[in-house]
């Protein structure tokens, strides 16, 4: 398997509005997504799927994950951007969907939030909030 290939938030953004058969697969826990904010693609027309990753408190890997993916409609045929935090919980899980019958999944660079800047806060030096891209509070 040559690795997942990694992709930028304003080129996820690009790829979601001119294709369509992209999905955003958020990764992340529903805590996350309750309390740090989701990607908005109302613009598109579409809306990110939700599927965590590892699951919240214990943070084990969610062992369906592929499943809940099928159960979503997707196929093979569709490009799946995996996103997180950061970048990280969406590699692994975009190269287990990719090792599971997913051959084109992406991992979004730098996530929702990116890396910390100076001050230790999250959302500001790089990823989706940080590029500038739609986002709302759930």
């Amino acid at each position: 398997m040559p690795g997942l290939p990694e992709i930028s938030p304003a080129e996820t953004w690009e790829a979601l509005r001119a294709d369509p058969d992209a999905v955003l697969v958020d990764v992340r826990t529903d805590a996350e997504w309750n309390f740090v904010g989701l990607p908005d693609l109302s613009d598109l027309g579409k809306q990110p799927l939700l599927i965590p990753w590892q699951v919240y408190p214990s943070m084990q890997v969610n062992g369906a994950f592929a499943e809940h993916l099928r159960r979503a409609g997707l196929t093979a045929a569709h490009r799946l951007y995996f996103l997180c935090r950061s970048g990280v919980r969406s590699l692994s899980a975009g190269m287990a969907a990719q090792a599971d019958g997913f051959p084109q999944a992406f991992n979004v660079t730098d996530g929702f939030e990116g890396p910390v800047d100076a001050e230790g806060h999250r959302g500001k030096v790089a990823g989706w909030k940080a590029d500038g891209l739609p986002w709302r509070q759930r």
